[in-house]
């Protein structure tokens, strides 16, 4: 599971999750990407998930790089709990992820596989997704 080591305030507030992803909406580091196309939270537990969904169908094989980290705390207050008495105990963590954001990308592998373990992680997600291939760059005349 994936959380901070350390942050600056135990609880946070909710926020809002508009507009699209300014940061990390490009391949970076792989040769395919999954982007999500919709806003969400995206728990620490459910990237773990896809990430053993797409090692595990790769057999790991290839590389795997997870963009986003959750360093958000989500609280909640017991159950049967009355109203008022502040805010709730820190529970989950999780990632804000905006449409357009690359979360998972992979390399070393074909792209078919890379495909199907995409679309494996995908299910794991909460919100939509899509499959993304690396574009060649043109003006460096490189990868």
């Amino acid at each position: 599971m994936l959380l901070p080591k350390r942050v600056k305030y135990r609880r946070v507030h909710r926020g809002r999750m508009k507009g699209k992803a300014t940061r990390g909406n490009f391949v970076a580091y792989g040769d395919y990407g999954l982007v999500a196309t919709e806003p969400c939270w995206i728990t620490s537990n459910q990237i773990e998930a896809a990430r053993i969904a797409m090692t595990r169908y790769t057999k790991r094989g290839g590389k795997v790089w997870i963009k986003i980290f959750p360093d958000k705390p989500v609280t909640e207050k017991p159950a049967e709990t009355r109203m008022g008495s502040g805010k709730g105990s820190p529970e989950y963590w999780v990632a804000v992820v905006k449409p357009g954001r690359v979360m998972f990308e992979i390399a070393g592998v074909p792209e078919e596989t890379a495909r199907e373990a995409m679309r494996l992680a995908s299910h794991k997600l909460p919100c939509k997704t899509k499959f993304i291939v690396r574009e060649k760059d043109t003006e460096t005349g490189g990868e």
